[in-house]
Order: structure tokens, then C-alpha cells, then sequence
């Protein structure tokens, strides 16, 4: 066995081991950790204290730590008063959506380029690449029309929950991210399932599927953030007010409503997707580790 030379840093290891070095990382690293954490945690609890605080508070004393009258009832106010329940459960409908379409093109594009590898798949994937050039907003006009007149049937999709869900699904970085990964599966593995007289859908759903969770957690992790964050297709397809979700609704009810109650329904509408990455935070970081996806 060959010895492997240790890489070296900027800093040596005897550099590493003097008590001023050591005491500047460290403190370097802190104050690091720290800016992280403000930068990070500190738009969170601004709209938490806003949440709880009257609105008069809120403008006269914008940076105190804590309000000096906390309103809890700001929070059950803006439940029922702005209907938050019902914009999020409109949020949830679309999101959920919008996350099961892209996953199945997603996931089956890159299945088809990566492992099924036909003769024009090729072509197919610089078409794919090449559409990563053209901002969305290039399209949206062109989008809007095919959803209210549709080519073949000749309907209209416009006020439906469908106009956000299929136009979710040509999302060509996902593609490319899972295609990246499923390179990185043994092609000894396909060929071996071939033997044995599996086919492209065995293939697919019982080797490939189930080594592909960490990705596909980062994928849907993409895909949930975007959509629940998504305002101007929403918006221009939906425009049934009671149809809208939070993201369209809340700048709608900024107008009429109380500063604090409007605060308080912000608050409600970040917490589902600060608790599905926190729950889905492990395959996150190895899906990313996996891909060598930066920045």
C-alpha cells in the first residue's frame, strides 16, 4: 500500500499548534458561526416579534429584542380574520402538485438519457441544456395563451389548480441534477438486471428509484421552495382571489389589512417550509454531496 502525502493547507500543522493561531481561527470561526446565524435566524425572529407585537409597537420601537405587549391572539386573529387556512391550503394544493409533476418528468428524463441512452438522446439533451439560457419571463406570454386556449382540446386551464402543476414540470435544472446522479450508478448493475430479465420499468423502480432518495430529497426540496415561494404565475394564471395562494394573497391583503395581523400571517406562511427542510435536512446534504452541487 502506498502512503498517501497529506494535503496541505494554507496553515501547516505546526502553524495550526501555536496558541496565537489557535486562538485566531478559533475566535475567526466564531464570529463566522455567529454572522451565519444572524444572517440566517434574524429575518425569522424580526417576523416573530413582528407577529406578536401591535402594530403602533412595531413602528415606533422597530428594533426592540421583544415586544413590551406580546399578542399572542395576533396569530389566531390572522388565521381567521385574513383566512391564512384557507391561502394555505390553496399553497398546499400547488406545491404538492407542482412537486409530484416535476419529480415524475424529472425523474424520468434523466432515467431516459441516462440509463435507457437512446440514439437521439443527444439531441435531446442539449435541447434541454439550451433551454437553461432562456429566462422564464421570455415565455410567459407564449404560456398564457396555450393555457387559455389549449391546442388539441380547445379548453382552458386558466383559475385551475393544473395551469401552476404542468407548467412546474419543465424545470430543466432538475432534470440535469438527476441525470448527473443516475451517471454515477455501476452501469454493471443495469446490465446485471438485464440478465436477469428485468426491463426498463423493473429497472427503474427497483434499482435505480431506491439508491436515488438522496437526490430526489434534494429535488423535491427545489422544487417545494420554488413553488411556495412562486408569485408572478400564480398570479397571472390564477386569478380567482379565493384560488390564490399566500404568496399572491398576502401582497393582495397588504393593502387593507393591519400591519400586525399581515406580519403574523407571513410568519404562519414560512413555517411549512422551514419545518420540511429541517426534516428532510440529512438527505439534503448527502444528495448534495453526491452531485457536487455548489453554491
Amino acid at each position: 500500500m502506498t502512503e498517501q502525502t497529506p494535503t496541505r493547507g494554507v496553515l501547516s500543522e505546526a502553524e495550526r499548534r501555536r496558541p496565537g493561531t489557535r486562538f485566531g481561527l478559533g475566535t475567526t470561526r466564531t464570529l463566522l458561526i455567529l454572522a451565519l446565524v444572524l444572517e440566517g435566524a434574524g429575518p425569522i425572529y424580526w417576523i416573530f416579534k413582528g407577529a406578536v407585537s401591535s402594530t403602533q409597537e412595531s413602528l415606533h420601537h422597530p428594533l426592540a429584542l421583544w415586544p413590551a405587549d406580546v399578542r399572542w391572539s395576533n396569530l389566531t386573529s390572522a388565521w381567521t380574520s385574513l383566512e391564512i387556512g384557507k391561502y394555505l391550503l390553496n399553497t398546499v394544493v400547488l406545491v404538492g402538485g407542482s412537486l409530484v409533476v416535476q419529480l415524475f418528468v424529472a425523474t424520468t428524463g434523466a432515467y431516459a438519457l441516462s440509463v435507457l441512452r437512446p440514439t437521439y438522446g443527444k439531441y435531446v439533451y442539449g435541447a434541454v441544456l439550451a433551454t437553461l439560457f432562456l429566462p422564464g419571463t421570455v415565455s410567459m406570454v407564449s404560456l398564457y395563451l396555450t393555457i387559455l386556449d389549449l391546442p388539441v382540446t380547445g379548453g382552458s386551464l386558466a383559475n385551475t389548480p393544473m395551469a401552476v402543476w404542468l407548467p412546474a414540470g419543465a424545470h430543466a435544472f432538475n432534470v440535469l441534477l438527476i441525470k448527473q446522479f443516475f451517471d454515477g450508478i455501476p452501469r454493471e448493475l443495469f446490465e446485471a438486471a438485464r440478465l436477469d430479465g428485468a426491463g426498463p420499468w423493473r429497472i427503474l423502480t427497483r434499482i435505480v428509484l431506491p439508491m436515488s432518495r438522496p437526490i430526489l430529497a434534494v429535488v423535491s426540496l427545489l422544487a417545494v421552495m420554488n413553488a411556495w415561494k412562486d408569485f408572478l404565475w400564480p398570479m397571472i394564471a390564477i386569478t380567482d382571489t379565493q384560488s390564490q395562494p399566500l404568496a399572491v394573497a398576502l401582497p393582495r391583503l397588504a393593502d387593507t389589512s393591519d400591519q400586525s395581523l399581515l406580519i403574523a400571517g407571513m410568519l404562519i406562511a414560512i413555517i411549512p417550509p422551514v419545518l420540511v427542510f429541517l426534516f428532510f435536512q440529512r438527505q439534503i446534504v448527502r444528495g448534495i454531496a453526491f452531485t457536487g452541487l455548489k453554491g
